[in-house]
């Protein structure tokens, strides 16, 4: 079991103001002197409810140890201690994720007097310390920590590889560098693991495999601390594929995947200024078929994947929504936040200066290629589209639609005609095994997520395009990837 040594951790657990302070007994006080404190949970902040604290005669190791749990506000106490030297400690599950062992200090009971003394788990600098080790000029210095355990026993499961990417950044004199990042581990036989050196801040994607079993990939967040404490979980799932692949006369036929397992996901979606009911968001775990949220903005997903999954929430006039869950029997409900562009950002001046035209960035060359489809702002002249998503309607292998083909309409005449009314349809195009899928968006050397038709029609006409260029996932240019996107890419260059 991979554990931080006690000796070392015991070093650096004291917290500001832990040194034993005496006060006089009150009046009325049990026969003897007091120990009370609290204990911090250094990661969140904050106390630490539930914690198992034990003290022990230091002078008589065998003799039972004294056991008092934490409450709300993370205190504890103990009344009628003799005097005398005491060893005090701590246990919660937050240490066994961790690796850490039960830490612990000396505290001394004199002249019946009440004795305060405060504990806490390490500090994210110094877990990190620990953990990674002196940090090297040129990583990062981040560190990902946590317990992978089965999604159905909560069993720790050992051996199993948990890999995290990112993508880095750097601007140059005229061009801008991409370049990946992957840090690899293996869970210990307690399911631990630990990710050393990815980025301080910033957005990574994290990945946990047993066999055929997997999370899908997380979009994880890392804090200014530079450290994130995420338990995982893994379960088994399989695929089910709905109706055939699409002919070479690209007919619409798409093939239908969904990931099934014997899960349950149940949430609400409300918004974030006021926390009203969001009716009929379009709910969707993972890659799988979205489905409706009702008019208390309530939905309920069955047969899900177990496991630790991504959740994306979309409802017009509301930004998407991401975060990773949990499909675990007894998961708490979700509660899903939905903000809108107004309350996220106000008004905002943003002034920048071109990042390349498309002859800088290498046009040209990569049309001598062949290796994708391009268009001059010529050609797209030619074509006469009113707006710039009506330059795909027309291509082969894309359209305007949405990447939820398996929408629970079953034909509804009064259900589809409420998706075309939709202000969200998206840029798709056929992916290698078949399916509709959404590219990345590029405009001028910058990725712009979560782009919709409608949005891209607003911010760029045609008559703006200096060039066009669409790949497949297997021909997009190295610098213009996207980690774990599976699917393809399209560059816009602007005049």
């Amino acid at each position: 079991m991979r554990q931080l040594s006690l000796a070392f951790v015991s070093l650096f657990t004291t917290v500001a103001g832990s040194a034993a302070a005496q006060a006089p007994v009150p009046a009325g006080a049990a026969p003897g002197g007091s120990i009370s404190g609290m204990v911090r949970d250094s990661l969140a902040r904050g106390p630490l409810p539930g914690a198992w604290v034990q003290v022990v005669d230091a002078g008589r190791q065998a003799t039972v140890a004294r056991t008092v749990i934490t409450d709300s506000l993370g205190r504890f106490s103990f009344s009628g201690v003799p005097n005398g030297r005491y060893t005090i400690g701590f246990f919660h599950a937050v240490l066994d994720s961790l690796g850490v062992e039960p830490l612990l200090r000396q505290v001394t009971v004199s002249r019946g007097r009440a004795t305060r003394v405060e504990l806490a788990t390490p500090s994210p600098a110094r877990l990190r310390s620990a953990i990674c080790g002196a940090r090297p000029g040129s990583a990062t210095g981040g560190v990902v920590l946590g317990v992978l355990r089965d999604a159905l026993t909560r069993e720790p499961v050992a051996g199993a590889a948990v890999t995290g990417e990112w993508l880095e950044v750097s601007f140059r004199p005229g061009a801008i560098a991409r370049q990946r990042g992957r840090v690899d581990a293996t869970t210990e036989s307690n399911g631990w693991f630990a990710l050393c050196n990815v980025p301080a801040r910033g957005m990574m994607f994290l990945q946990a495999s047993r066999g055929g079993d997997s999370t899908d990939v997380l979009e994880m967040q890392i804090p200014a601390s530079g450290f994130v404490h995420r338990h995982l979980y893994v379960g088994a799932s399989r695929t089910i594929v709905f109706g055939t692949a699409p002919p070479e006369t690209d007919t619409l036929m798409p093939v239908r995947r969904m990931r099934v397992g014997e899960g349950v996901l149940a949430g609400t979606i409300v918004t974030a200024s006021g926390g009203r009911a969001v009716a009929g968001a379009l709910v969707r775990l993972g890659d799988n078929p979205p489905t409706r949220a009702d008019d208390r903005g309530a939905f309920v997903l069955t047969e899900a994947p177990t496991g630790t999954r991504m959740l994306e929430v979309r409802a017009v006039g509301y930004n998407p929504s991401r975060m990773v869950v949990d499909v675990i029997p007894g998961a708490a409900r979700a509660t899903v936040l939905l903000a809108t562009s107004k309350a996220v950002l106000d008004t905002v001046k943003v002034t920048v200066a071109r990042a390349a035209d498309r002859h800088a960035s290498g046009f040209e060359d990569r049309r001598r290629s062949g290796a994708g489809t391009y268009l001059t702002a010529q050609q797209i002249a030619r074509r006469g589209a009113f707006s710039t998503s009506d330059l795909f309607r027309s291509m082969r292998g894309m359209r305007i639609g949405y990447d939820y083909d398996t929408l629970e309409t079953d034909g509804n005449p009064d259900a589809l005609a409420e998706m075309n009314q939709l202000s969200d349809k998206r840029i798709l195009m056929r992916g290698i095994s078949g399916n509709w899928c959404e590219p990345a968006l590029w405009f001028d050397g910058i990725l712009i997520p979560e782009l919709s038709a409608y949005a891209l029609d607003g911010w760029v006409p045609p008559d703006r395009l200096a060039a066009i260029e669409i790949y497949s996932e297997a021909t997009v240019p190295p610098q213009f990837q996207r980690l774990r996107s599976g699917c393809g890419a399209v560059l816009f260059w602007t005049k």
